[in-house]
């Protein structure tokens, strides 16, 4: 998370990490003038789960308002390998 924060934010990207909203914590948002990315990670357990989390906890209806194009991005990074495992994009 730390990673992908610093490498987005050394492009010039607008990224927050830890987004507090009233049903829990948006790992990872990045903000350009059209799209809104809103990502969740996993260790360990699928981009599926981390995909379902953003839908379950309503993590973007925050940035509904703001005319951008929302992306959904689930990530699951393995333990053992130190690398993403997989991703889902909804």
């Amino acid at each position: 998370q730390n990673i992908i924060w610093a490498v987005c934010k050394l492009l010039g990207f607008y990224v927050q990490a830890e987004y507090m909203t009233s049903e829990g914590r948006i790992d990872l948002v990045l903000q350009t003038p059209k799209f809104c990315y809103v990502m969740e990670f996993k260790l360990d357990g699928t981009a599926e789960e981390a995909l379902a989390q953003i839908e379950d906890k309503h993590y973007t209806i925050t940035f509904d308002v703001n005319g951008q194009k929302i992306i959904r991005i689930g990530m699951n990074f393995s333990k053992e390998t130190r690398s993403i495992e997989n991703v889902a994009i909804g």
